[in-house]
């Protein structure tokens, strides 16, 4: 995969400077590691699941750690006691540890992480706090102006 240069956006804008780390960083990311697969699904306008194949995982060997605006998951095999009893003529189920990063947007959290059959669902929702949330300004329709044609100030509490 081509490295895209961001040299030229990142001299013509102002506080975007975030937003050019996380897109290096997910190119650089993409590029090197494509395990263990996972889905992104959208439910509704607030509501997001991420998916992740963790076949043969244990959920004592999954570590899931919220932080502001980063998701990371991660996994790593035990160490198993029984080397001399058995030996691998195949080995072609992946037992390698992996780490997943996920980059959140504002007011994200995490609401529940799942795993059934083999994957791993993170159920994921934004809640945008009151004072945060358009508001509706209501226009008064009184008469604005006084006997002599002044404009009243009102004050709005």
């Amino acid at each position: 995969m081509r490295q895209i240069d961001l040299t030229p956006f990142r001299r013509s804008t102002i506080g975007f400077d975030r937003l050019f780390d996380m897109l290096e960083a997910t190119a650089r990311q993409s590029s090197s590691e494509n395990y263990p697969p996972f889905n992104l699904e959208r439910i509704s306008d607030d509501r997001y699941r991420i998916t992740i194949a963790v076949a043969g995982f244990k959920p004592d060997e999954i570590d899931i750690t919220a932080q502001q605006n980063l998701l990371l998951v991660s996994g790593k095999k035990a160490e198993s006691q029984d080397n001399n009893a058995a030996q691998m003529l195949h080995l072609g189920i992946a037992n390698r540890g992996f780490e997943r990063r996920f980059e959140l947007a504002d007011f994200v959290r995490v609401e529940s992480a799942d795993l059934n059959d083999g994957l791993l669902v993170i159920e994921l929702v934004r809640e945008v706090p009151e004072a945060m949330k358009p508001k509706k300004i209501a226009i008064g329709g009184g008469d604005q102006t006084g006997g002599d044609g002044a404009i009243e100030h009102r004050s709005v509490a």
